[in-house]
């Protein structure tokens, strides 16, 4: 199914992003017509089975007694035929018809995407009302589903019917709406919402990152001491006697305070640290490193082959910051471009397939070739 276009109707990618992007839900009837799930209810139990995916089913009994039990799954016989939810993360990291689904978002830049979350819940199955600290589309799948959103609301009391499991107070909606497959609900961080299952039914969750200033300088702290580049010592040349030994002034803490921003305003540091954060990949991807190393001469045999795909690895997150000298991120790691190089980088970035007669184009140049052999070595990117 082609997923590149998104049925705004009377809305548009500008219309969305001025007048509700992380200001109010939004349901859209038919976003997307004659819908069909991209992975099957099965392949998605099948994903639930494995070691590294994180999964997890959420359930609830006639005495309103949650549980929360956590994958990797054997069986699911012991759940009956109503009242749960599975939940599996990032399955667009190892299903490349579900990250197709995220094409149709190009319009929000990809570094803001974190993964596509994938639930299966049987008639009443749900996780309970709940809000997110971040965005979020939810693509109704096959089946039927009633979703209730209220609005931002400071009085709502946090639940935690189970430790693993927190939930909000009742909330008034604003929307209140049975979605079927091919219906799209954005709903923005912070405002409550319900989604209880009518029928074993399948939903897509596109969810956003919106990481904290705790995650970003944490993050950057890691980066200073990694390369040792925080080492340098506070000096205050200009000092004049002071009024009181045990005051901190005002002036000593604007020093202080300038002192620790001096690293953010170091542009290549701060550029090469925030393009490895933000293409990070949250969750464990299927990177297929080759068995024997690919060189020059190897790429070149490769080549010979007619019909080759050069594939990215499903799931990857990677983006380019254009500046003096200007860098490739993917997967948390820094390829420095050159002019000749910058092409094959966007394409790598844009995660495009890469036909033989394609990559001939830039077989040519050494830059290229050594960008394109790295990225296959590290199995961010295969042969097909």
């Amino acid at each position: 199914m082609n997923f590149n276009s998104l049925n705004w109707g009377e809305l548009s990618p500008e219309i969305f992003l001025a007048e509700y992007w992380q200001k109010k839900p939004l349901l859209i009837k038919q976003a997307f017509s004659n819908f069909q799930d991209p992975i099957s209810a099965d392949e998605l139990a099948g994903l639930a089975m494995e070691n590294e995916i994180e999964s997890r089913i959420v359930s609830c009994d006639s005495q309103g007694n949650w549980q929360v039990d956590h994958g990797p799954f054997s069986d699911f016989s012991q759940y009956g035929a109503s009242h749960w939810t599975l939940l599996v993360q990032a399955v667009n990291n190892w299903s490349r018809a579900t990250h197709a689904l995220i094409t149709p978002f190009n319009f929000i830049p990809r570094w803001r995407i974190d993964d596509v979350m994938v639930s299966f819940s049987t008639p009443n199955g749900g996780v309970g009302r709940h809000l997110d600290q971040y965005d979020v589309f939810i693509l109704q799948g096959s089946g039927k589903r009633r979703w209730q959103v209220g609005a931002p609301n400071s009085e709502l009391t946090t639940l935690l019917p189970h430790p693993d499991l927190k939930q909000v107070s009742a909330f008034t909606p604003i929307i209140d709406e049975i979605t079927q497959a091919g219906d799209l609900l954005y709903i923005p961080p912070n405002h409550p919402h319900n989604g209880v299952s009518i029928e074993n039914s399948v939903n897509f969750s596109i969810g956003f990152q919106a990481p904290s200033n705790q995650e970003l300088w944490s993050s950057f702290a890691d980066k200073l001491i990694d390369n040792n580049s925080g080492e340098q010592r506070f000096s205050d040349p200009d000092r004049v006697p002071s009024d009181s030994s045990f005051a901190i002034t005002e002036n000593d803490m604007q020093q202080l305070k300038a002192f620790m921003l001096q690293q953010l305003e170091q542009s290549d540091l701060f550029e090469d640290f925030i393009g490895q954060h933000l293409t990070q990949s949250h969750h464990a991807l299927e990177i297929l490193v080759p068995v024997n190393e690919i060189d020059a001469a190897k790429l070149h045999d490769i080549l010979s082959e007619p019909e080759i795909l050069f594939m990215p690895v499903s799931g990857l997150k990677a983006a380019i910051i254009h500046d003096t000298n200007s860098t490739l991120f993917i997967n948390g790691e820094s390829f420095k471009l050159e002019k000749q190089t910058l092409e094959l980088a966007e394409l790598l970035a844009q995660q495009k397939p890469l036909s033989t007669e394609q990559v001939k184009t830039f077989s040519g140049c050494l830059k290229n070739v050594q960008l394109l052999t790295s990225v296959l070595n590290k199995g961010y990117w295969y042969i097909e």
